[in-house]
């Protein structure tokens, strides 16, 4: 990963710009100091469709009822 200060980042932005389009990273950096990051941005993942598992799966009514005893206590580390 390069650090390059502001001034370099804003003289050869676009060779900067190649270096992340090939999926590096560059840290910019003030006096020194690193200040940001400059990535290449992730791809965006499927789009989701609700419903995909309508009628496919139930909740019990019992669903938040509380936990017996026993199961409580193996939770707790009694």
């Amino acid at each position: 990963m390069e650090t390059i200060n502001v001034h370099a980042a804003k003289t050869h932005l676009s060779r900067l710009l190649d270096k992340v389009e090939a999926g590096e990273e560059v840290i910019i950096a003030k006096a020194g100091k690193p200040v940001a990051k400059l990535g290449p941005l992730t791809a965006a993942g499927k789009k989701r469709r609700l419903g995909v598992l309508a009628g496919r799966a139930t909740v019990p009514d019992d669903f938040d009822a509380p936990l017996p005893p026993e199961v409580l206590d193996s939770f707790e580390g009694r």
